[in-house]
């Protein structure tokens, strides 16, 4: 199996990004012996690039998905199948006529009507990924227009998945074909392929959202999120965990838990019995059907065949709507499988249109809420910012009165909180929790209601707040790190221990594989003698080795909730031999603000989880583990069968990241 070549940075100067495709592609190409017409053709388009320069990023991308999408089929399907050279020229062809576009300043493509293959940089890791866009013929850009988002189906990840998820929508930018007679634009994320939209293909969903955004006219209070089969799962996941970001969704036969989905009868699929309790609480990050109330947030108009094999899934969600007393609107496709059927289709289309021409409303007199984590922790003008237990249910309730005060139920499972206006907007507006008056200090922005004591105090504004504990963006677990700008850490120095030296190495390079392969993107790496202040500042470090080897480990080591000596480890008030023992864990960074620190781990699930199921990508250590190394990580590679390590301890630290709590293995 071929390790990926590797692009370390990814400039912005045009010149300087086609200059360094030319060498990438070149070393790839040569590497798998492709046919001289491809070989001969790339080489003209980079060619043609590298005299190119553009200041707008988003028109770099548009050119560079096509060269992205050969890299890495060449990478990892080479030699190609007949069907699959055809895709590869047509990529080749695509890319030399923007290239071409681009150099003379004629992006025509970004004006054409019906299908386009579209492009973005991810702020997560820096690469190129696609996403198709579908405009209809009364698009003129004179207004906003409202876009649906539309999530793709269950596609297994291969060398030439961006290839033909963008043959989808490459239809040449000089097509005629008349374009849809609709009132919205579609837009279809990759998002990474296959991860049920999670974790980065979670982040490219919304990233793809502000792409489209930039670049066409779109009204944001008319944004529908809607999905077939592994597209509604991520229609259920991200529509009710985020319920103020949408319109309206509309899954369309989707799994809604991680369970009992495991357990439908498909040849193959493998069941997932019970866990250890660590990942048992995180499987309420993911699963769907423990967010079911934020429904009456969110207009919800699901779908789905009577015939069909996840039947069960929706009949899951629709018991979970019961017990929170909320209506289950569920289209039922009589006679129909796994497949849309073209009128349950269009009655769910209809049904959506009526919620989408209102418009959101950023200010409803009535507002429920429940998460679970503060990964999820904003509904409209109702934000949670610290909970008393993650992974157990949160919930806020509250309603404006009619002199424009708010009453709110006793919060559950929540210490802080924030109102955001336009709410409280009167300055005899009243205030309260539980049945109890709080008082409201004069303010101009959102208000922190914190409990204290076992009383609520309104306290200071959203905008001075400071927290050390678990907060927004910073609540765990190790996995949710890699869904925003990462970077990889290696050490240099003299290691305390070989063996854990070797096994972080190891771990470090089992990443880079998996992160290329299965989240199509380089990793970005660099040697601690290389980290900059602006990416201590800027990006969650993720560091690799120990105190000895890494010098960003050595530095923050002091301020870390781990003993760690040459001799011993201790993470949960257990003592370990520093010899072949090493601590993994996730925590906010001591070294800057709004940031993780990563010690010795990617992500927790790995390529047997990749390349089974979607549903399999949840998180297996939680916030931190104690790992015990066998022998064998000088020697691991991509095609091993195991990996030289085994879990002895793991689970979450509490809400201060200082204690760390449920030690299972």
């Amino acid at each position: 199996m071929t390790t990926p070549q590797k692009i370390r940075t990814f400039p912005t100067d045009f010149a300087s990004v086609m200059a360094l495709l030319l060498i990438c592609s070149i070393s790839v190409l040569s590497q798998f012996a492709v046919a001289d017409e491809p070989h001969d053709i790339l080489l003209q388009l980079e060619t043609k690039l590298s005299t190119v320069r553009h200041a707008n990023p988003d028109f770099v991308a548009d050119v560079e998905i096509f060269h992205k999408g050969i890299v890495w089929a060449l990478r990892y399907d080479a030699p190609l199948a007949p069907n699959d050279e055809l895709l590869m020229k047509k990529a080749l062809a695509s890319g030399t006529r923007r290239a071409e576009a681009l150099a003379a300043n004629t992006t025509n493509w970004t004006t054409k009507k019906g299908k386009v293959l579209r492009g973005f940089v991810s702020a997560v890791d820096g690469s190129t990924q696609p996403y198709g866009v579908i405009i209809p013929k009364s698009y003129d850009g004179t207004k906003p227009m409202r876009l649906d988002v539309v999530l793709h189906g269950s596609s297994k990840p291969v060398g030439m998945s961006e290839l033909r998820f963008g043959s989808r929508f490459d239809v040449g930018d000089e097509d005629t074909t008349p374009a849809p007679d609709v009132d919205y634009i579609e837009l279809h994320p990759l998002g990474r392929v296959e991860n049920c939209y999670r974790w980065a293909g979670e982040t490219d969903v919304f990233e793809a959202i502000e792409a489209v955004c930039r670049n066409y006219n779109i009204d944001r209070d008319r944004i529908v999120l809607r999905g077939m089969s592994m597209g509604a799962s991520g229609t259920w996941h991200l529509g009710l965990k985020r319920p103020d970001r949408f319109v309206a969704i509309g899954p369309y036969c989707g799994y809604v838990d991680t369970h009992r989905f495991s357990e439908t009868p498909v040849p193959g699929f493998i069941k997932v019995g019970p866990l250890p309790l660590h990942q048992e609480m995180g499987l309420h990050m993911l699963d769907s059907v423990d967010y079911a109330a934020n429904a009456a947030v969110v207009p919800t108009i699901a779908a789905i065949g009577d015939q069909d094999v996840f039947f069960q899934a929706h009949v899951i969600m629709g018991e979970a709507f019961a017990k929170e007393k909320l209506p289950f609107v569920n289209l039922i496709s009589p006679g129909t499988g796994h497949v849309i059927d073209p009128m349950t289709h269009s009655e769910q289309m209809r049904r959506i249109g009526e919620f989408a021409i209102k418009g959101l409303d950023h200010a409803p007199r009535q507002l429920r809420f429940v998460t679970w984590t503060l990964k999820y922790n904003r509904c409209h003008w109702l934000e949670v910012l610290a909970l008393k237990q993650h992974y157990e249910r949160a919930e806020l309730i509250a309603n404006v009165t009619a002199d424009g005060g708010i009453d709110i139920d006793e919060p559950t499972n929540i210490t802080q909180f924030a109102i955001h206006p336009p709410t409280l907007k009167s300055a005899n507006a009243s205030l309260r929790i539980g049945g109890m008056e709080v008082a409201i200090p004069q303010h101009d922005s959102a208000l922190v209601i914190t409990q204290k004591d076992g009383k609520w105090q309104c306290r200071v504004a959203r905008s001075d707040m400071g927290s050390t504990g678990k907060r927004p963006g910073l609540q765990g677990p190790i996995d949710d790190a890699f869904s925003a700008p990462f970077l990889c850490v290696r050490g240099t120095g003299k290691p305390w221990n070989s063996k854990v030296n070797a096994w972080a190495t190891a771990s470090l390079r089992r990443f880079e594989y998996e992160w290329a392969r299965y989240m199509r993107g380089d990793l970005p790496v660099k040697n601690d003698t290389d980290v900059t202040e602006a990416d201590v500042r800027d990006k969650h470090l993720i560091l690799f080795g120990d105190p000895g080897s890494n010098s960003w480990i050595a530095r923050a080591l002091p301020h870390l909730p781990v003993t760690w000596t040459p001799d011993i480890v201790n993470l949960c008030e257990e003592k370990f031999e520093a010899t072949n023992h090493a601590p993994v864990f996730i925590c906010a960074s001591p070294l800057a603000a709004n940031r993780y620190l990563v010690i010795n781990s990617g992500h927790t699930f790995h390529e047997k989880e990749f390349a089974a199921f979607n549903y399999l990508l949840f998180p297996r250590l939680g916030d931190w583990a104690i790992m015990k190394i066998s022998s064998g990580s000088e020697q691991w590679q991509p095609t091993s069968s195991a990996f030289p390590e085994e879990v002895v301890r793991a689970g979450y630290f509490d809400e201060l990241w200082q204690d760390a709590i449920i030690a299972e293995p």
